[in-house]
């Protein structure tokens, strides 16, 4: 396994641009770390969305891939969140369940017999407020595509810097406000229990101080790059 903090803005494989992509830069990083001759492999067993940061897993065999992925499957495995939203819920914690259905990049809430739609479900808690925002973290029940983002729009809290779900402002380098926290599984060969926790970043818009003596990375990928850290290069 490769377990990793993903700055926002990284995406996560390559696709039709020639940007950053965390599979590639994990591979090289592999293949210098290691002097691995020849094809480095990774295996993706999950993601997070391009403007999100945070702790996230990679699988370095096909066996680890495979048993990481039916955890993954099977809800075995444990993730949550924090989240910086406009406004505030309306209770101080709550179980969100809403069927989505994919239009185009994004997720929307449907009634519950729209042909394609998936169940969906999260539970939140309201950890501190300010005038208009609210930090909450936030446990994923299932795994579906802009989960997080849709169900807390849907209730009027859209994450803060989220404009395609109706957020009122964009965030630099088109960041948003959402954070995988923690993530914990099984050792998919030992199965001895696996959790990691993600300090939040530098940049973060609601720090909290327990993370002050922790190094922090740096919220986004594009801060890296000002500051002048290179990134591996890419066979």
């Amino acid at each position: 396994m490769l377990v990793l903090y993903k700055p926002a803005g990284l995406i996560m494989q390559r696709g039709p641009s020639a940007k950053p992509n965390l599979v590639d830069l994990a591979k090289a990083w592999l293949k210098d770390r290691y002097a691995k001759p020849g094809q480095v492999f990774v295996g993706m067993v999950h993601r997070l969305d391009g403007p999100v940061a945070g702790v996230l897993a990679l699988a370095r065999t096909s066996k680890a891939a495979a048993r990481l992925s039916a955890q993954f499957r099977q809800g075995g495995v444990e993730k949550t969140y924090l989240a910086v939203v406009q406004g505030q819920p309306g209770a101080a914690a709550g179980r969100l369940v809403h069927h989505l259905v994919r239009q185009g990049r994004y997720s929307r809430p449907v009634p519950a017999e729209t042909p394609g739609s998936q169940s969906a479900a999260l539970t939140y808690r309201l950890l501190e407020r300010r005038p208009g925002q609210s930090l909450l973290t936030v446990r994923l029940e299932t795994g579906r595509r802009h989960q997080i983002r849709a169900q807390l729009a849907a209730i009027g809290c859209p994450i803060w810097g989220d404009k395609a779900y109706g957020a009122g402002q964009s965030l630099p380098y088109g960041c948003i406000a959402l954070l995988a926290r923690n993530l914990a599984f099984a050792h998919p060969t030992r199965q001895t229990p696996m959790p990691f926790e993600c300090p939040t970043p530098e940049g973060w818009p609601w720090p909290l101080p327990a993370d002050t003596a922790s190094p922090q990375p740096l919220w986004a990928v594009e801060t890296y790059m000002a500051r002048g850290l290179r990134l591996p290069k890419v066979p």
